[in-house]
């Protein structure tokens, strides 16, 4: 096996584990999904075991990521973002709008109507969350704040805040998530009415 191509499979196990990070997913989540034990998917992401294309195929899946984004593949020079919607049980889905593992991710969510009025299940993970509403009302309970936002508004916060989204009765709601590690955070410039951004 040649030296690049051992360099990429030793890159995987780091870029898995960061995966399930980002996501707040555990081990045994994980292999409730995948099928794949959770001390074989510690091992992979430990880089003690060499990921095989049969692990491979389903982890994409449970992630929503191509192989070529776990595994690293170079650019085939084709810009285009291929989405992939994941359907969520409770008619939600979410679409990865980035390929790259790692970095700041965006996702367009679109969540069912009324999803907003059960009783929140707030959850805590590590990264910085920002969100922008593009249709419809979010409800947005973060912390002690129970918060509605109209399109065209924008939420900034530490994830490891207690946080939930859902729609209101009134109807689906569309909006934008970009998620970064904790301590990255999406710069916004904007210019003030009549003026120029600085």
């Amino acid at each position: 096996m040649d030296e690049t191509i051992d360099r990429t499979l030793d890159a995987v196990g780091p870029r898995l584990k960061r995966l399930r990070s980002q996501r707040g997913v555990t081990l045994a989540g994980l292999a409730a999904q995948t099928g794949i034990s959770a001390s074989t998917l510690s091992r992979l992401e430990a880089g003690l075991r060499r990921p095989t294309l049969e692990q491979l195929l389903p982890l994409a899946r449970a992630y929503g990521v191509t192989l070529d984004d776990l595994v690293d593949a170079p650019p085939t020079g084709d810009p285009r973002v291929h989405l992939r919607p994941i359907a969520g049980h409770d008619g939600s889905v979410v679409l990865p709008l980035t390929r790259r593992a790692g970095g700041i991710q965006a996702y367009k969510f679109v969540l069912p109507a009324g999803s907003g009025d059960r009783e929140p299940d707030l959850r805590t993970h590590e990264g910085h969350d920002w969100v922008y509403v593009l249709n419809g009302t979010l409800r947005l309970v973060l912390g002690e704040h129970d918060l509605i936002l109209k399109p065209g508004e924008v939420a900034e916060f530490d994830t490891r805040t207690p946080h939930w989204f859902g729609a209101t009765s009134a109807g689906p709601v569309e909006f934008l998530s970009l998620i970064g590690r904790q301590g990255e955070r999406a710069h916004v410039r904007a210019a003030p009415r009549g003026g120029t951004a600085r």
